[in-house]
């Protein structure tokens, strides 16, 4: 399994955790038993206050299977997935 961070930005206006209907479907998108059906696990997710800013580290066999994940994300704003790797590991082979 290979390490991704994703950032999510949208406007005030396209924001889903003010709107009634939007609100509990954010949350299912986001819910690990939703994640598995892409074969992506969540590692952790955290919304930046007051900047519309979602920002997640995930787990998954590759790229592809997280964008399919977070396609419904890329119709609020921007979507933007970056490969990573835990300290650990940049330790280990010495560099970033």
């Amino acid at each position: 399994m290979s390490l991704f961070v994703v950032t999510n930005v949208h406007s005030a206006e396209a924001c889903p955790s003010g709107d009634k209907e939007m609100a509990p479907m954010l949350l299912q998108l986001l819910s690990q038993p939703n994640a598995s059906k892409f074969g992506v696990d969540t590692q952790a997710s955290a919304v930046l206050d007051g900047k519309h800013t979602l920002q997640m580290i995930l787990e998954a066999a590759d790229t592809a299977k997280v964008q399919e994940f977070m396609s419904p994300f890329s119709q609020m704003g921007s979507v933007d997935i970056e490969p990573a790797n835990r300290c650990e590991t940049v330790v280990e082979r010495g560099r970033c």
